[in-house]
C-alpha cells in the first residue's frame, strides 16, 4: 500500500508499505480526512526524536474500520470513527496508575510517527480498538473531527496542567492550534480575563472568538512588559503552546507566586530549559511547572466530541485549509512547515 513517510531526518516521500497486521484487540482503519501537524515537522526537520527511516508520518486522523480483531466488542467494519494521535496499551501499569500517555515508557502512549507507523497511508493500525477509537458523531465533518485526534485534547490538557480555575487570569503563550483550543478551554473553565500571546492575524482573530480579551503580539515588544503592564501584576495561570526553550523564562516571569505554568508544546531543540532563578523565587516561589502529553482514548474522544455536538466547541474555526486527494498530504504538511500567515490548520480529504 502507498505511505508517507519520513526517509531521515529532514527527508520525506512516498513509499510502499505491507498492510497491517491485526491483533485480536486491534482493528485496521482506512483514513477518511488526514491533518498534518507541527509535531510531524519538528520529528521530521529538526529530528527532535531522533533519526527514523521509512516511518509513516501523520497522527492526526479519523477513518473507516475495515477489519477488526476477534476480541473487539464495540466496533466492526463501517463504523466512521476518530482515531486519537495517542493510542495507550489500557492495560499497562502506567495506564492503571492514571498516566496512560506513558504506557510502557516514556511518551510511549504516543505511538503513531514515533515508534510504529502513522495515519498517512491507506490503512493503518489500531492498537486496543475498543480502548482507543470513537464513533464520530452524527453531523460532524471528518475534517473538523480530525480536530478531536490531537489539537482539541492537547490544548485542554494544557488548561488542566495550568490547573484553570472560575476567574483566574490567564496567559496562553503561542495561539497555532493547540493554543487556540487552549484559549477555548481556558474561557469555558472560566478564565476571567484571557491574553493570547501570537502575532499571525488568522489565529489572532480567532482567538478572541474563542474568547480571548486582550492579544499581545510578541513582534511588537517584550510579552513579559506587555502582559505586566496591561494585567497590573503578574497572571494567575499560563499555558505554553508555543515558543522554544526561552518561552518557559518568560512564564516564570509572567507567573505570580502560587501559580501554575501547563506546558504542551514539544520542545523539537535544545538541550536544556532555563529557569530564571531570581523570578522563581530562588527556587521557593510555589510557581509549578507542569508539562505532559495529552491523555488519549476513547472517552476523551467522545467527551469532547459531544462538546461540538451540544453547541460548546467548534472546531471547523481551526480548518482553514481544505485539500481533497490522497496525493495533497505533502503540499499539506509543508503548509504547516512553513506557515503562511493565513493558516491554522489544513485538512486533507480523502474522498
Amino acid at each position: 500500500m502507498k505511505a508517507y513517510a519520513m526517509l531521515k531526518i529532514g527527508s520525506t516521500g512516498w513509499i510502499e508499505k505491507d498492510y497491517p497486521t491485526c491483533g485480536p484487540l486491534d482493528a485496521i482503519v482506512k483514513p477518511i480526512a488526514l491533518a498534518p501537524c507541527t509535531s510531524d515537522v519538528h520529528t521530521v526537520w529538526a529530528g527532535a526524536i531522533g533519526d527514523r527511516h521509512n516511518l509513516t508520518l501523520g497522527h492526526e486522523g479519523v477513518g473507516e474500520v475495515v477489519e477488526v480483531g476477534s476480541l473487539v466488542q464495540d466496533f466492526k467494519p463501517g463504523d466512521k470513527v476518530i482515531v486519537p494521535a495517542i493510542t495507550p496499551d489500557w492495560n499497562s501499569l502506567e495506564a492503571q496508575a492514571g498516566y496512560s500517555m506513558h504506557s510502557h515508557g516514556m511518551l510511549a502512549g504516543w505511538k503513531y510517527s514515533n515508534i510504529k507507523d502513522g495515519m498517512f497511508s491507506e490503512f493503518f493500525h489500531v492498537n486496543d480498538a475498543d480502548g482507543n477509537l470513537a464513533l464520530i458523531p452524527d453531523g460532524i465533518d471528518p475534517g473538523d473531527a480530525t480536530m478531536f485526534s490531537d489539537m482539541v485534547p492537547t490544548g485542554f490538557h494544557g488548561v488542566e496542567l495550568a490547573d484553570v480555575h472560575f476567574g483566574d487570569v490567564v496567559a496562553v503563550i503561542g495561539i497555532g492550534p493547540v493554543g487556540l483550543m487552549a484559549v477555548a478551554g481556558a474561557a469555558l473553565r472560566g478564565a476571567s480575563r484571557l491574553f493570547a500571546v501570537g502575532s499571525r492575524p488568522a489565529c489572532s482573530k480567532v482567538a478572541v472568538e474563542y474568547g480571548a480579551t486582550d492579544i499581545i503580539n510578541y513582534r511588537e515588544g517584550d510579552i513579559v512588559e506587555q502582559i505586566l503592564k496591561k494585567n497590573g501584576k503578574p497572571v494567575d495561570r499560563v499555558i505554553i503552546a508555543g515558543g522554544d526553550n526561552d518561552t518557559f523564562a518568560q512564564a516564570i516571569r509572567i507567573l505570580k507566586p502560587g501559580g501554575s505554568i501547563g506546558n504542551v508544546n514539544y520542545l523539537g531543540e535544545g538541550e536544556f530549559i532555563k529557569i530564571p532563578r531570581v523570578d522563581w523565587g530562588v527556587g521557593m516561589g510555589h510557581k509549578a511547572i507542569n508539562g505532559g502529553l495529552m491523555p488519549g482514548g476513547r472517552l476523551r474522544m467522545e467527551k469532547l466530541s459531544a462538546m461540538m455536538v451540544h453547541g460548546r466547541l467548534d472546531t471547523s474555526k481551526l480548518v482553514t485549509h481544505r485539500f481533497h486527494g490522497f496525493d495533497k498530504i505533502e503540499e499539506a504538511l509543508n503548509m504547516m512547515r512553513n506557515k503562511q500567515p493565513d493558516l491554522i490548520k489544513p485538512v486533507v480529504y480523502l474522498d
